[in-house]
């Protein structure tokens, strides 16, 4: 076996890195939205073991809406690279750039097995530069391929050394084979198929056995004339070792997906559910349209479902002539690779099987697959390609009139598709260029245009999309999936009634239920979300809750482990003020799924409801066990804690609003809430710091104005404050306890009289029978000496508030200086004393206001199609002022300390009303 000279390696990385430089500029476009950005199974909170019991997407493979794509060990490379770089996709990309230049490394070690020097560099930087790959390579999610390909190349050249002298059995090297099969499998499905490949090598390589050989033997033993030879009995061990581990690991494959097949749609693979010979004539023609594309890569499509190839329905279709011609030149090929000896036949045989056995998987031969061609699939099959075109170039150049014409072929061939694969790896920069690019290709797939409304709508474009959308229910008048986003769209351009026509005309392609056939195994998971889809657009009618809550029980008995549906439920039950209900749905989605935080977090939210905070704030630990950067859980369980009063819980609180506000710098209910903690510790330095950094992010911050200018107030900065309840009152003129205060530090702090009265003549002006406002209206009016009018005021108030001590006592005050007054006409009132009648302060403490986020229930976006996004989950936030009924020791006492001195006030004012 040769070796692989530097020169070669960096030739190799060279045109590699060339080629796909510019992949690093791309994002995640169309399944890596699921495959990365919505798997949890990339969080390094997620436990390790999840990466093995869930499908390529995160989805537990026991559910029925699985892919069965089962790949742990490549979703664990997703994994480290989220554990360096998180989202970044520049690493991604880069990892996935260094996966292919090591698989065209490898790949040139095998092809040295058949082809001279020359002739393998050729293959290898074929293979290296075909834009057949650019899925593969470019798209994320293609490291499946890389992976499998690896470990595929690697098994393979560790069975070429199980040959030992005399051709004795090495065994290591067969046990390292199972073991990289093993391996190769658990990458991707289908790098179990490198076994078929080492047992054709075993057979009519390393044994040198041709067709004619093998049947001549098998016809002497029939005829009794003759024994098998030792080494064909071997041979025999060897394949029998191979085929038990290959039987063992399909046995295992098969235990994983629980023997359940994925669930695809005729959208998905028309063929596949059409009858006979549809069904047959259209897998047939398949073949040759990816032996084309391996051909002549000009046109190429990231999607090829739905209508982009029409069914072959007849026998008498233009299209079975390039099934027959394929069909006659790959049987020319296995006649001739298997029928001579020789160098040339052995490596024929060889690309052959590499083009044939990998492709297997894919080609609908033993199981129906979720797409009509996949150029990702091609990946592996290319080299087998890629080995027969470097061998017929070096045939056609051993003749000195064609070596000049081949050179500049294998130029031209080599540039044009470096150019090509440069070029197509710009259209995976972003979902939108990838689908517009498709449509160039293909008009006829539903989903392509699908696909691009999906790009506009994440762009928040949604007139546009909604024609892609519109245009996608033309092409393709019966998807479901098409009509859901028409729907889905109009909800969002506020044109409910549209959206609803849209919905329902969904929910009518849905099929019927056959009595005694599983309805779940029928339909595609994604399309029962447009029960979710409709329930949760008519919820927002109070008069339709009923039959919004039917929807949800319809999706549920179609599906019993929608887990959304149950969510949904357990939201729409929550607004129907069924807690105990809502609690029952939640419960049912955890069986599900107890590793979901969301779950948790909606339960916390339903024993809130339930006025059972201690279970609350179980489940709310629950979800952050889980995620420990759940925001919601981190704010809410928070603010539960600041809630209970207990001042133990204030440290934890406070750590979990740190983590808040680490999460989101920019949401000032972080800031603002940090603030009420600190002033609850009489941390008045720090809570005025958070204050302001709330009011910064929020110019209008109504809760975080009002308790900052109470804080000045509380500790001697009065005159502070007032500009603060200035912008308080610009952006909310009718914010009566911010007028009170107002007018309370214009009274007695700046004794500005008149300013304090337009402030409770305004609260009147609102709330007539506010009972502070009128009151300190008529302390006014005292300190304007209109005593007569003082004394109106204080019987009105009386009358609101007859049980208030003071307000009696202030009028028996006033009432004592009219009779004075009236019996001694040369009274005056002292300078300084009637500003003391409004000596019953307002009691600041009851003025504390506390802004809470109102807990809401966790809402998960439906999912539309495959590469749609799903994990942005997202919930209204809507704050509410509250006043805090409980106060500490410090606090009391100092209500005490004002209660003193508004006594001694009182006394005072007495003294000057009896003349002393």
């Amino acid at each position: 076996m040769a070796d692989i000279s530097l020169k070669e390696i960096a030739l190799i990385i060279g045109v590699v890195a060339a080629c796909y430089w510019n992949s690093l500029f791309c994002g995640f476009v169309f399944d890596d939205v699921s495959a990365i950005l919505d798997n949890k199974d990339l969080h390094p909170s997620t436990p390790l073991k999840n990466l093995f019991q869930n499908d390529f997407w995160g989805t537990p493979m026991s559910e029925e809406r699985s892919h069965k794509s089962y790949r742990p060990l490549t979703v664990f490379t997703f994994r480290l690279n989220y554990l360096f770089s998180e989202l970044n996709a520049v690493s991604y990309h880069l990892l996935n750039l260094v996966f292919h230049t090591v698989v065209c490394i490898v790949f040139l070690k095998v092809c040295k097995l058949f082809l001279d020097t020359r002739s393998s560099i050729i293959a290898s930087l074929l293979f290296a530069v075909h834009p057949i790959h650019t899925e593969a390579v470019t798209g994320v999610v293609g490291r499946a391929e890389l992976l499998s390909s690896i470990f595929f190349l690697a098994a393979f050249l560790s069975y070429t050394k199980s040959k030992g002298p005399d051709n004795t059995i090495v065994w290591t090297p067969i046990a390292v084979t199972v073991f990289l099969v093993a391996v190769a499998t658990l990458c991707k499905e289908q790098g179990i198929t490198v076994v078929g490949i080492c047992c054709v090598y075993e057979v009519f390589i390393a044994q040198g056995y041709t067709l004619p050989m093998l049947l001549d033997t098998a016809v002497q033993i029939l005829r009794g004339k003759g024994s098998i030879p030792y080494s064909m009995l071997q041979t025999l061990l060897k394949l029998i070792v191979l085929m038990f581990s290959t039987l063992l690991l399909v046995v295992v494959r098969v235990q994983v997906i629980q023997s359940q097949l994925p669930v695809f749609t005729r959208f998905d693979n028309p063929a596949a559910v059409s009858p006979s010979p549809a069904r047959q004539l259209t897998f047939n023609y398949l073949l040759p349209v990816n032996a084309w594309l391996l051909l002549n890569p000009s046109e190429l499509c990231c999607d090829w479902t739905m209508g982009t190839i029409p069914l072959v329905e007849s026998f008498l279709d233009a299209r079975n002539i390039a099934t027959i011609i394929f069909f006659c030149f790959l049987g020319s090929l296995i006649v001739f690779s298997l029928r001579y000896p020789g160098d040339s036949s052995k490596t024929v045989l060889m690309a052959l099987c590499l083009i044939v056995l990998p492709f297997i998987p894919a080609s609908n031969l033993f199981f129906p697959v979720g797409f009509v061609v996949a150029e990702r699939v091609l990946y592996v099959p290319s080299m087998g390609f890629c080995i027969l075109v470097a061998h017929g170039w070096k045939r056609l150049s051993s003749k000195s009139v064609l070596r000049k014409l081949s050179w500049i072929c294998l130029s031209v061939v080599l540039f044009t598709h470096a150019l090509k694969t440069l070029h197509r790896n710009w259209d995976w920069e972003s979902e939108y260029t990838l689908f517009m690019s498709a449509l160039k290709v293909n008009k006829n797939n539903a989903k392509l245009w699908n696909n691009v409304g999906h790009a506009l709508e994440n762009e928040k474009n949604f007139e546009r999309a909604l024609r892609f959308f519109i245009q996608a229910t033309k092409v393709q008048p019966d998807d479901i999936g098409a009509h859901m986003n028409v729907g889905r769209t109009f909800k969002n351009l506020n044109k409910t009634k549209e959206a609803e026509d849209s919905y329902m005309i969904a929910k009518s392609l849905m099929p019927q239920i056959i009595p005694g056939k599983k309805y779940a195994a029928r339909v595609a998971p994604n399309h029962l979300n447009v029960y979710i889809n409709l329930a949760n657009l008519i919820r927002a009618n109070e008069s339709r809750l009923e039959e919004a809550d039917q929807l949800y029980r319809q999706a549920i008995s179609m599906r019993p482990d929608f887990k959304q549906a149950y969510i949904s439920r357990g939201e729409l039950l929550l607004k129907m003020n069924k807690p105990v209900k809502a609690k029952e749905a939640y419960l049912r989605a955890l069986e599900l799924d107890r590793t979901n935080a969301d779950l948790w977090y909606n339960l916390a939210i339903v024993y809130i409801e339930l006025k059972d905070p201690t279970e609350a704030l179980k489940n709310f630990n629950r979800a952050l066990e889980l995620n420990p950067k759940h925001k919601l859980a981190l704010f809410n369980s928070a603010l539960l804690m600041q809630e209970s009063g207990d001042p133990a819980l204030r440290p934890e609180a406070k750590k979990r609003l740190l983590s808040y506000v680490k999460e989101e710098p920019q949401d000032a209910n972080g800031y603002f809430n940090l603030g009420m903690l600190a002033m609850d510790d009489k941390k008045d330095g720090e809570a005025e710091s958070w204050m302001r950094k709330a009011i910064g992010l929020q110019p209008g911050f109504r809760s975080a104005l009002f308790n900052l200018a109470l804080l000045y107030s509380q500790t001697a900065k009065e005159l502070m404050a007032l500009p603060v309840l200035e912008e308080l009152l610009r952006f909310y003129p009718d914010h009566t306890k911010g007028l009170i205060l107002k007018g309370d530090i214009l009274m007695n702090q700046k004794k500005d009289i008149i300013g304090a009265k337009k402030c409770f003549e305004k609260i009147l002006e609102m709330e007539p029978n506010n009972v502070q406002g009128k009151h300190n209206l008529c302390v006014v009016y005292f300190e304007e000496r209109d005593l007569i009018k003082a004394e109106k005021c204080l019987v009105e108030t009386l009358a609101l508030a007859p049980h208030e001590e003071y307000i009696q006592r202030h009028l028996n005050i006033v009432r004592s200086k009219i009779s004075l007054l009236s019996a001694a006409e040369q009274s005056t009132f002292p300078a300084d004393g009637t500003a003391a009648v409004g000596g019953e302060k307002i009691p600041f403490e009851n003025l504390k206001e506390v802004k809470s986020e109102q807990r809401t229930t966790q809402t998960l976006n439906s999912n539309i199609n495959k590469g749609q996004s799903n994990s942005k989950k997202r919930t209204e936030k809507n704050n509410t002022d509250k006043e805090t009924k409980k106060k500490s020791t410090k606090e009391i006492k100092d209500i005490e300390k004002k209660r003193v001195a508004a006594l001694k006030r009182l006394e005072e004012i007495e003294r000057i009303l009896n003349g002393e």
